[in-house]
């Protein structure tokens, strides 16, 4: 690249790339270390670390391989394996030679999931049976040989996990009778697909205090039913397939606890009492809601070691459960998750239970100290999943939100729309997170030639600790970034975070949004008149809209090229106090917006306004602000993945229009990770719309407010409809298709305008509906909204606005309305250009070169010309 050449002079560079330096965080003292590499293009990095596998080879970690390096003492160069803008990442890996196979390679995706022991299993797997029965018989004989040893009554413990039982053998070998006193059997594992058989057999073992069916077939087809069954038949059940039941009590603790198992079923040869002895307690993903009567430091005086992670505990407050574990006295060393049942603080938590000196693994002290409300260390890391069948670049795309990183293209003029998002290469991969890194890593653009044309874009990578040799290098993944903004939530796209909290998160958002009576506005008298001077003088217009100038062609309005002397200002920018000040503007004259329209016209105040007045109305889709909402949202992701039902969602920047940085996805990781490139909302993908011959279609209506105490709003009968342009389809690939899952095509893609009147006439004929039904839901959902913001935010009214906003309507497969989004001086280019006929209302020509007209004379005029009053 003999264009790094260009800038020679180091004093030169640090000029040039002042403001560059300074957002990387780059210490000072090493700008002139960066320089020369940067110059000389120096990648040394592989001369100080070396990479190696973990997790059972599906990640890598970086370790310093050289003998030291001190805090702030050396820059490396980390090159980027791959930059794209989101939209393009599919194509690119399926057209560029060699991409897939690097990054599958780079994220470890690449792997044969089935080793060669594997395969012989599943080559071994259609065993005899006889020969699978008679080791079942062999364990069935040497347990019988144990309970005589006891003695007559003695109680039986099986353990006959994956050893091929069928629902045939099963019953064969007729456990209740042979065992009388059986406490515990471990069926998991095998064959058992019967859910009749499963429960006839079991529950005659009437004396069972455990029972293991996991990953038995019979579980997938009836698990809930086969689950109360058992449970409400065998009433001394305390755990089953792994999990707490409602009557668990000392046993189960006791088996927790280690005191009870194969060796010593019951308590009978416990001399100590029955839980004295306990001092570690292990009671983690055992979807404990209650902790057992049993739990008490009474019953367990020597209990130092305490382990309830994975439990929902939703059936005790916070408080109660502080009270009961403070109530033991030798206990020192606690795993819970953070967040969860004890709340999201561990320094918190710590100045709850004083007695404390570990915490998750790691010591009080150091909490303390560091001030961490969450301990990342314990978190598991997520791993790539993927399906054999699946080809490297779907596996990729699957993995990559685990890689990436982005940065955002500016100059003086303008910052990019859309984000570049990048893949480091392997060294700067394999950096793993920590709460405590030892490196930092930001992405630095280096103009060789002093303009961003010649950029070149890297990662920089600097110790911020002394490193030893055979240490692990490590970055924080979400540097900066405190539970004021969610750290411990967004932490959520790198690691297995407590489910059960973000679950239980989700349960209280949903309690509130349970319909309420919120006061609506009444309907009265209208309130606005036309203000066109008695003297029949014309309204002079200010306008900046090209639109308005060409189009607006009525006598009764003039256009006057200086604001000050409007009756009417029609802009598309913000009229705030300040621009008020500037242009000279008085407080008597009409503006076209409302005082505090963002309740409408931004994304995430439009939702809270709905969500404040009336709940959660079947026309919003679950809509949440991720600047605020993001565990809520978890919750619901997951209790959706755990129910089986559709996980697609989309992202929505706050205030952008044209669907910029707007994704559809179904990735979790990929959802937190979207965060990064600015605040949005993320809802709920209408998944299964209305389609118009296969295609994706929504409807611009056009709504003109003349007052908001009391509202006044119009419906225009002008609306037109948006059509995708590829057949819709819920296929990974086509998540990243604009053209199949957007229909704004007045800036990309190809525009096919389609007249209204032939659109309503071919769906009502496709769909065997009639139109004026889903034009009366449409036009109830649009007042509903505006009763909301009024009813919400009655300071939005002012006398002197009168307002045109465009409001986005979807269809859902039962041709039920859905509210997108309400846009603020919609564009009109179609309204403008084209003829068309009215659906309803006044049922004429609507002339495209009137539309402004009517617009105005509804707003101004007090005309009701084809516009139909809500």
């Amino acid at each position: 690249m003999s264009s790094l050449s260009v800038i020679r002079d180091f004093d030169v560079f640090e000029k040039v790339h002042a403001i560059l330096l300074a957002a990387s965080g780059i210490p000072p003292a090493l700008h002139r270390r960066l320089f020369d590499k940067l110059s000389s293009e120096t990648f040394d990095g592989g001369d100080f670390f070396s990479i190696e596998p973990c997790e059972g080879g599906r990640k890598r970690r970086l370790v310093l391989s050289a003998k030291f390096l001190a805090k702030e003492s050396d820059v490396f160069l980390v090159d980027h394996a791959w930059s794209f803008r989101l939209a393009d990442a599919f194509k690119q890996l399926r057209e560029v030679p060699g991409l897939a196979e690097r990054m599958a390679a780079l994220m470890c995706v690449d792997l044969d999931l089935k080793s060669d022991t594997e395969d012989l299993e599943l080559e071994n797997e259609g065993d005899d049976k006889n020969g699978n029965q008679g080791n079942v018989l062999k364990v069935l004989e040497e347990e019988m040989d144990r309970v005589k040893e006891r003695g007559s009554d003695a109680p039986a413990w099986l353990e006959l996990e994956e050893m091929g039982i069928d629902d045939e053998m099963l019953r064969s070998l007729d456990l209740s009778t042979k065992f009388p006193n059986l406490v515990a059997l471990n069926l998991w594992g095998n064959k058992l697909q019967d859910i009749e058989t499963v429960v006839q057999e079991v529950t005659k073992c009437r004396k069972l205090k455990a029972l293991w069916l996991n990953e038995n077939p019979v579980l997938q087809s009836g698990r809930d039913s086969i689950t109360k069954t058992i449970v409400d038949s065998i009433p001394g059940l305390e755990i089953y397939n792994s999990c707490f039941t409602g009557n668990s009590g000392e046993w189960a603790l006791g088996f927790c606890g280690g005191i009870l198992g194969a060796d010593n079923p019951d308590f009978s040869s416990n001399t100590n009492g029955s839980l004295e002895g306990i001092t570690m307690l292990d009671l983690s993903d055992r979807s404990i809601h209650h902790l057992p009567k049993a739990f008490s430091p009474v019953s367990m005086p020597s209990l130092s070691h305490l382990n309830v992670r994975g439990n929902p505990l939703d059936q005790i407050s916070a408080g109660d459960l502080f009270r009961t574990l403070s109530a033991f006295t030798c206990l020192q060393d606690l795993e819970v998750d953070i967040p969860g049942p004890l709340g999201n603080s561990a320094v918190k938590i710590l100045e709850s239970l004083p007695n404390l000196s570990l915490l998750n693994g790691v010591s009080a002290s150091r909490i303390i100290e560091d001030g961490k409300h969450v301990i990342y260390s314990t978190l598991q890391p997520r791993l790539p999943e993927w399906k054999s069948t699946e080809p490297l670049a779907d596996r990729v795309i699957g993995a990559m939100w685990l890689y990436l990183m982005n940065y955002r293209l500016a100059d003086e003029e303008k910052i990019d729309e859309t984000s570049v998002w990048y893949v480091m290469d392997e060294l700067g991969s394999a950096l793993q997170h920590s709460d405590q890194a030892n490196f930092r890593v930001a992405p630095f653009l280096f103009m060789p030639e002093g303009n961003l044309a010649s950029a070149v874009s890297f990662s920089v990578l600097w110790p911020t600790r002394d490193v030893h040799y055979g240490e692990e290098c490590s970055r924080d993944f979400l540097f900066g970034i405190e539970e004021d903004k969610q750290r411990s939530a967004r932490l959520t796209a790198w690691f297995h975070t407590p489910e059960n909290y973000f679950i239980q998160e989700f349960k209280k958002y949903c309690q509130q949004l349970e319909p309420r009576n919120f006061p609506l506005p009444v309907m009265e008298a209208p309130a606005t008149r036309s203000i066109l001077p008695s003297d029949g003088r014309a309204l002079l217009v200010y306008t900046d809209i090209p639109h308005v100038e060409e189009f607006l062609t009525r006598p009764e309005f003039i256009l006057t090229t200086d604001p000050k002397d409007a009756n009417i200002i029609w802009t598309s920018m913000q009229i705030d106090p300040e621009v008020r000040k500037a242009l000279g503007l008085s407080d008597n004259q009409y503006i076209n917006q409302f005082p505090f329209e963002a309740c409408l016209v931004m994304k995430h105040h439009l939702a809270e306004t709905i969500h404040k007045a009336q709940g959660s109305p079947e026309w919003l889709q679950p809509t949440y602000n991720l600047e605020i909402e993001l565990s809520q949202l978890i919750g619901d992701y997951h209790v959706r993945k755990r129910d089986g039902r559709n996980n697609l969602w989309i992202l929505k920047p706050w205030n952008m229009a044209r669907t910029i940085d707007t994704t559809v996805t179904g990735d979790l990781s990929a959802i937190i990770r979207l965060m990064e490139t600015g605040p949005k909302i993320c809802q709920k993908y209408i998944d299964c719309p209305a389609l118009f011959k296969g295609k994706k279609f929504d409807l611009r209506y056009i709504v003109l407010v003349c007052s908001m105490n009391p509202v006044e709003i119009f419906l225009a009968d002008v609306f037109w409809v948006r059509l995708a342009n590829n057949p819709y389809t819920l296929d990974k690939d086509s998540l990243f298709e604009y053209e199949t899952h957007f229909t704004v095509m007045n800036y990309r893609g190809r525009l096919n305008h389609m007249n209204t009147p032939d659109f309503v006439r071919e769906f009502e004929e496709e769909h065997q509906v009639k139109w004026l039904d889903i034009r009366q839901r449409i036009r109830n959902m649009i007042r509903s909204i505006f009763d909301s913001a009024a009813a919400v935010h009655p300071e939005m009214h002012s006398p002197f606005s009168r307002a045109m906003y465009g409001v986005d309507v979807m269809l859902d497969h039962l041709y039920m309305p859905k509210i997108l989004e309400v846009t603020y001086c919609p564009d009109c280019t179609r309204a403008c250009k084209y003829d068309t006929e009215a659906i309803a209302g006044s049922r004429g020509v609507i002339k495209g070169r009137d539309f402004f007209n009517f617009v105005f004379g509804c707003l101004f005029l007090n005309e009701s010309t084809h516009v139909t009053k809500l």
